[in-house]
């Protein structure tokens, strides 16, 4: 095994983003936060993995150890974590239904949507994106490959160029991981 190639892909494929996508990602999350809006995260498989760790990062780690004076704190819901509700749509409907209807009942306008997939052609993630766009929710994706038919959809997005999933699903952790150290500057200002 390469491990220093994988590095060095993975070093790339972030090194290509640029900085004005995560700043205006970084801005639209602060501005749901001081609107008092909704951020819902939905991924598949290990983005699934990502988006309840987002949702657990964006909720607790943004607070620091401060969580005792902090009263305004961000609101975030991953999608992928109600699995009886998951399954329910999936059986019920369709598992293309799986976020987008969670989604009708949970979101208002003005509420943001980011979705983390690597191909960014996940049928769920893309009803669940036209929803958002049907319901006034503002949609941010962090996608991978060349971004998929996701690109299209979302209103802004970041793209980890790299057609190997590890790279791509690293380099989401990557951008989650700065978004929050972001966020927490700001919940903690």
């Amino acid at each position: 095994m390469d491990y220093r190639g994988y590095v060095n892909d993975l070093a790339a494929a972030l090194s290509a983003i640029p900085v004005s996508e995560i700043d205006a990602v970084r801005t639209t999350l602060e501005s749901a936060f001081s609107e008092g809006r909704t951020v819902f995260v939905a991924g598949n498989g290990g983005s699934a993995a990502t988006a309840s760790h987002m949702a657990c990062d964006f909720q607790k780690t943004t607070l620091a150890k401060e969580h005792h004076r902090i009263s305004r704190r961000i609101r975030c819901i991953a999608l992928s974590d109600n699995m009886p509700l998951i399954t329910a749509w999936g059986n019920d409907v369709h598992y293309d239904e799986i976020f987008g209807q969670q989604l009708r009942n949970l979101a208002n306008p003005g509420d943001v949507l980011l979705v983390i997939t690597a191909s960014g052609n996940s049928p769920n993630i893309l009803n669940a994106l036209q929803a958002a766009r049907e319901l006034g929710v503002k949609s941010v994706g962090f996608l991978g490959f060349e971004g998929g038919k996701a690109k299209a959809i979302c209103d802004q997005c970041i793209v980890v160029q790299s057609s190997d999933y590890g790279i791509v699903e690293d380099g989401h952790s990557v951008l989650m991981h700065m978004v929050t150290a972001a966020l927490r500057a700001t919940v903690l200002g």
